[in-house]
């Protein structure tokens, strides 16, 4: 099965599990690029930046975070790193508590939800809308973005690359000017917001200019979002595929943060990450070429039978659990704290307050059709 059959397939690990054991670097013809599905690869692919780069640019987009190597990265990362900080995101937790305990307070007395249009997709979107200063009223342009900057094309479909290709370029555009004017307005007057910390973040009296601030906003918005989206719906999922999985947790909440950390392994929100080879190199037996491009399967490595024991079994309270869920190396997800600490209010207020949740009978979710992230459209549940 190829990468495009992963949005047909519910369980991405299944072809991911065939990959690893006959062909665990394989180079894909159609896509012209290298797989990566073993942990150790994967890991070796994700940090060593002096054999594997991140350095791309798409046409059209303002080079980021995520697309740079050190040294560039490194200044950066610091610069941002000053607005992002441990603190800065510990401070939110009453607000996402706040924010989360709303949400379920809304649709409490109807006895049942889309988990992922009540809870799932509003609490990271307001959050992170909140840290970058953005009003209320434009939060649904805010879904439109993000949703399409990792939207993949569901060949089966018969969905058309090229229309969607033009729709997220123009999507950028408009984000870039959205982010721009709200950059200026703070240039004038700072508040209390991310971008009023990053406008003040500099090294060696260097700060962020306007490329970086808006390439920033861009990766918090598509990054920030998604990926919490789709831990807090995989929580869910995973703990009623069997339900004394959610009983366990109702009962003992320390149990809650390493499962978490299971669900980060066992269903991983983020599937993949690419690299282009730096130079000629040999990877298990097989011969790369310099500017080669490398996926390096995340989600596969997460499942890698020689690094985790029962590795395709849920097992809550795993340890140790050195998943690679958030990256590796220089390129490690600044925002795993954020993402985590929004799963743990969320779930803890789920937990707390739907002791009795399950699965609507007879429903089964829709996959997120994109070979970058894993999750679900929608998830009904009843309580």
């Amino acid at each position: 099965m190829s990468p495009q059959g992963l949005v047909q397939a519910n369980n991405p690990g299944e072809w991911q599990k065939v990959m690893r054991a006959e062909a665990p670097v394989h180079f894909d013809e159609a896509r012209g690029c290298w797989d990566v599905f073993l942990y150790e690869d994967v890991q070796q692919v994700l940090s060593d930046h002096k054999r594997f780069s991140s350095a791309r640019q798409q046409q059209g987009q303002q080079e980021s975070l995520i697309s740079m190597d050190p040294p560039k990265h490194a200044r950066y990362r610091t610069l941002v790193s000053q607005a992002f900080t441990l603190k800065a995101v510990q401070n939110l937790a009453p607000r996402i508590a706040e924010l989360a305990n709303e949400l379920i307070d809304d649709v409490l007395a109807k006895g049942e939800m889309d988990l992922v249009d009540a809870i799932s997709f509003p609490l990271p979107v307001i959050v992170i809308a909140e840290m970058l200063g953005v009003p209320k009223e434009d939060r649904d342009k805010f879904k439109y973005w993000s949703d399409l900057m990792v939207q993949g094309v569901d060949i089966s479909a018969g969905e058309d690359y090229q229309a969607l290709m033009l729709e997220k370029q123009k999507a950028m555009q408009e984000l870039y000017q959205y982010f721009g004017a709200i950059i200026h307005e703070r240039r004038i007057q700072r508040q209390n917001d991310m971008i009023s910390a990053l406008l003040d973040a500099k090294v060696e009296d260097q700060h962020l200019e306007l490329p970086e601030l808006l390439s920033f906003c861009f990766l918090l918005l598509v990054a920030g979002n998604e990926t919490t989206t789709n831990l807090i719906t995989n929580s869910i999922y995973t703990f009623l595929e069997d339900r004394t999985r959610y009983e366990q947790l109702v009962n003992d909440r320390s149990l809650l943060e390493g499962a978490i950390e299971e669900v980060l392994r066992f269903r991983s929100p983020v599937q993949s990450m690419s690299r282009i080879a730096v130079m000629d190199l040999e990877l298990r037996g097989q011969q790369i070429k310099q500017g080669d491009e490398l996926i390096a399967w995340i989600g596969s490595a997460n499942l890698d039978e020689q690094k985790f024991p029962e590795a395709d079994t849920f097992i809550i309270n795993r340890s140790p659990n050195q998943h690679l869920a958030f990256g590796h190396g220089v390129h490690f997800c600044l925002g795993a704290p954020l993402a985590r600490l929004e799963a743990q209010i969320a779930l803890h207020a789920i937990l707390t307050k739907l002791p009795n949740l399950r699965r609507v009978e007879g429903h089964q979710p829709k996959v997120i059709a994109s070979p970058i992230v894993y999750g679900f459209k929608d998830l009904q549940v009843q309580f």
